[in-house]
């Protein structure tokens, strides 16, 4: 294995303004963020590995309990379950908000387990539409983050959407996978479409 530079002869020190936003517990301006956050990644892990899973939901989905905790609710996915898998080995979790149009992050660190409680499930629901498990995050650190990789990215940029046809579609990715033949390509396109847009809950 090569040797570990040394990352402090490279980079400055982050500056005592940097150092102080981070913080222990939200204070109101997180609160403000939260209330209007639509998405983040969640990263976990065990000694098998490390995972992160996106997050998403309408404005105000992860709900803030305590100025040291937060909770938002598990809607179904691909059942792979892997972040709460990893939580029932190890609590560590980590949660990074984006906010579209916005050149700013939030970054949350804490510990976090699952929860099946009622009156939490109650409070994270969708309409209707309850829960199996929630995901509640008892806070470590709490910390905005500058955007300069969103202007990298210029991932807020029109100009930078990806037209669909630039790159395969599910159906085309599990044919290269030989998981499906070629005459079942827009069955299963169609049926992704469908089902990422509508079967949400």
């Amino acid at each position: 294995m090569a040797a570990q530079p040394d990352l402090d002869a490279l980079y400055a020190a982050p500056s005592e303004r940097i150092r102080k936003a981070v913080l222990e517990r939200l204070v109101p301006v997180h609160e403000d963020y939260l209330a209007a956050a639509t998405f983040f990644a969640l990263a976990t892990g065990r000694a098998q590995g490390l995972d992160v899973s996106p997050r998403g939901g309408p404005p105000g989905f992860v709900k803030v309990i305590d100025a040291r905790t937060l909770a938002f609710a598990d809607w179904p996915g691909n059942n792979r379950i892997e972040s709460m898998r990893n939580l029932a080995d190890d609590e560590r979790a980590a949660m990074m908000f984006l906010f579209p149009g916005l050149e700013v992050f939030m970054r949350i660190n804490g510990r976090a387990r699952v929860s099946t409680d009622a009156d939490l499930l109650a409070k994270l629901a969708e309409g209707e539409r309850l829960p199996k498990t929630a995901i509640v995050v008892a806070i470590d650190e709490v910390l905005m983050h500058c955007g300069k990789a969103i202007n990298r990215a210029r991932l807020w940029s029109e100009q930078a959407r990806i037209e669909r046809t630039a790159l395969p579609t599910v159906g085309q990715m599990l044919v290269s996978m030989a998981m499906i033949g070629e005459a079942e390509v827009a069955h299963v396109d169609a049926h992704y479409e469908h089902a990422v847009r509508n079967d949400l809950y």
